[in-house]
């Protein structure tokens, strides 16, 4: 039988990252999804939880709430994206009723990973990639999510790909959003920290966020090195 699934694009990958929605779209179908969009989507929220405007989060939740609340499963490719869907239910402990709305809704909205290798129990889709890949665990995906074994997984099942292990594969990127704006040179230096056990034989760095990417992308190339960082969903979609 077809899962249908409705994806949610998130702002970064929809606005600097669009080819990881065309890979998240290919995945999915590939699956055996049938994939829909709601062009009346916008944000989740979490900018503005994260930056203390209850008021403004609970607004774009509500949003969310009617875009989404018909759908049977809601699919992002994001770990911190679907974080904040999960922390709904904290936004409405004043309306039992859009309490119990949201939380039925975050209960039926998954991450990529966790969706193909939980839900659907899929590791193998066919992938191939001949190239040494060292895996970022994003923090959202891994503390809030329990994200770790999944996308693991999946990229130990695509033909010619090897998994480096990284020493710092479960430390932050430094980026946290408006964090590394607000704090630039602390998250600069998490980010070096978090490279400097990136070898040479590393050819490309992965993970399920696109803001980590972007970040880890930035510094990567400003530093001249010849890795690139690759969505989960892009891997997944080569050939």
């Amino acid at each position: 039988m077809t899962r249908k699934v409705s994806l949610f694009a998130t702002c970064l990958a929809d606005q600097f990252w669009p080819e990881v929605l065309h890979a998240t779209v290919a995945v999915l179908e590939r699956a055996g999804c049938k994939v829909e969009f709601d062009p009346r989507q916008t944000c989740c929220g979490q900018p503005a939880f994260n930056s203390g405007f209850g008021g403004d989060a609970r607004t774009v939740a509500k949003h969310f709430l009617e875009v989404f609340e018909g759908a049977e499963t809601v699919v992002v490719p994001s770990g911190s994206c679907t974080a904040m869907v999960h922390r709904f239910p904290e936004l409405f402990r004043d309306d039992p009723e859009l309490q119990r709305r949201v939380t039925a809704l975050a209960h039926r909205t998954f991450e990529l990973s966790t969706f193909l290798v939980r839900e659907l129990q899929v590791t193998d889709l066919g992938a191939r990639f001949a190239h040494r890949v060292a895996w970022h665990d994003a923090c959202h995906g891994l503390r809030e999510l329990g994200v770790s074994s999944e996308p693991r997984a999946l990229l130990g099942a695509v033909h010619g790909l090897t998994l480096v292990d990284l020493r710092t594969a479960d430390a932050c990127c430094g980026f946290g959003g408006t964090f590394s704006v607000k704090f630039p040179e602390l998250s600069t230096a998490m980010l070096d920290h978090k490279l400097s056990a990136l070898g040479g034989d590393v050819e490309v760095i992965s993970s399920i966020d696109s803001s980590c990417l972007m970040q880890l992308r930035g510094r990567l190339q400003r530093e001249g090195r010849n890795v690139r960082a690759l969505h989960l969903a892009e891997i997944l979609a080569s050939r």
